[in-house]
């Protein structure tokens, strides 16, 4: 239940991180005076709409994303007619197609209102405030993590948690597999929020929990542990076992040991607002590090569905591999405060890489809008000192060939993510 909890809390982020990106563009352009017929989460069917004033809102049944519809995205091309074009080529259907929808929407009244009639320095804020308003929502999460939860610090000899059965190492699960013996701290009495101040007559202090973990792991059979329990001191007398174990010195290794079955108290320390720029600055170079890699990790993906190879763990994930590992998240027996920070970076991360990925000036993405107009202002700029013509608009409906190349590639890309994330799903074990 947690699990499938943690799933759809995820995706519902997910779908708020995409509304809020939508947000960012809708705002500017009312700001500009843009009509924006539709505010749209998702792609595809509609499942819900309501219209407010002159903008329909709603959810559609792809949740792969969103759009506001903004009425003049493609300017009409010089000494041409809607429905005519002296122009030929290969692609020149597909740009009269684009010029004439674009119009289409576009009513007499509201022929003052389209976006390519903005000044470029305009059309650049409104198509950079979606990425924004992603990079905001990450240095807001951050901060919450870093600055509100804090970063662990260390372990206490107080009980977090009291495992109920005896599970491998190397098979962690957040079940009970049948026939699992109880751990002999469950068995012995240990409660969440008791704090350990001695073990076989050794005393430890709160911040000693390393050598008091080493003491029980180096111990054997019937033991005496002394705990504080609403101000009483209690000896609890459990049976260790031994079992496998989790290396304290080589990540990833095994050794056996004895097993007591609890999980200590971790220690938090809030961070500073230099910290959380830091933090967000190593995020955003990873991340933009991760989106070049991104064409040579299609083999990997491919070979992880079709051939049966390993998935890589530091590779991509789609949506519903990201909801899965919010699921998992939010089921790992921990505490509330570490599952909450662990699930706050994911979403932050998220966040992170819609910022980056819509800033590639490529279309349809949002850059794909950015960089005409930054070119068009450098146009407009040569074209003045030399005394010669506005040159006007860039032509954007010329770039609606590669948007398509790129939506087609985008979705092959989203369908391969998504039978990876459901065939060879990455995990956090």
């Amino acid at each position: 239940m947690m699990t499938v909890l943690g799933i759809l809390i995820f995706f519902v982020g997910i779908l708020f991180s995409v509304a809020w990106h939508e947000l960012g563009h809708f705002a500017t352009a009312r700001w500009f005076g843009i009509k924006v017929p539709e505010f749209m989460v998702g792609f595809g069917k509609t499942v819900w709409s309501r219209k407010v004033g002159e903008t329909e809102y709603g959810l559609k049944a792809i949740p792969l994303g969103g759009y506001v519809r903004m009425i003049g995205m493609i300017p009409p091309a010089k000494g041409e007619t809607l429905g005519r074009s002296r122009r030929t080529g290969p692609f020149q259907g597909l740009i009269d197609d684009a010029r004439r929808q674009s119009a289409m929407d576009v009513l007499p009244e509201d022929a003052h209102r389209q976006f390519y009639l903005r000044a470029p320095w305009k059309r650049i804020i409104v198509m950079f405030a979606g990425p924004f308003m992603n990079l905001i929502l990450a240095v807001v999460l951050f901060a919450i993590v870093l600055m509100a939860i804090g970063l662990p610090t260390g372990t206490s000899t107080t009980v977090s948690s009291v495992s109920a059965c005896v599970v491998r190492a190397s098979e962690p699960t957040t079940e009970c597999p049948p026939g699992a013996p109880p751990t002999p701290a469950a068995a012995a009495g240990f409660r969440a929020g008791d704090r350990i101040v001695a073990f076989e007559g050794q005393r430890y202090d709160q911040d000693d929990w390393p050598q008091l973990q080493r003491a029980i792991r180096e111990a054997s059979g019937t033991v005496t542990v002394t705990v504080e329990r609403d101000s009483q001191l209690i000896d609890l007398r459990p049976t260790l076992i031994t079992t496998e174990l989790a290396s304290l010195q080589d990540e990833g290794e095994y050794v056996q040991g004895s097993f007591l079955g609890l999980s200590p108290v971790v220690v938090y320390e809030r961070q500073n607002l230099g910290t959380v720029v830091e933090e967000m600055m190593g995020v955003v170079t990873r991340t933009g590090q991760a989106l070049i890699e991104l064409p040579q990790r299609m083999p990997g993906i491919f070979g992880s569905v079709f051939l049966g190879e390993d998935r890589d763990r530091e590779g991509p994930v789609g949506i519903v591999g990201a909801s899965r590992l919010g699921g998992e998240i939010l089921a790992l027996e921990r505490p509330a405060a570490a599952e909450l920070s662990i699930f706050l970076q994911l979403l932050a991360a998220v966040n992170i890489s819609l910022f980056l990925f819509n800033l590639l000036p490529i279309p349809p993405l949002d850059g794909g809008q950015i960089f005409p107009a930054i070119w068009e202002s450098i146009k407009r700029r040569i074209a003045r000192l030399r005394g010669k013509p506005d040159p006007g608009p860039v032509d954007v409906a010329k770039l609606m060939p590669v948007a398509y190349v790129v939506a087609l590639v985008f979705i092959a890309w989203s369908g391969l993510l998504f039978i990876a994330d459901l065939v060879n799903p990455i995990t956090l074990q």
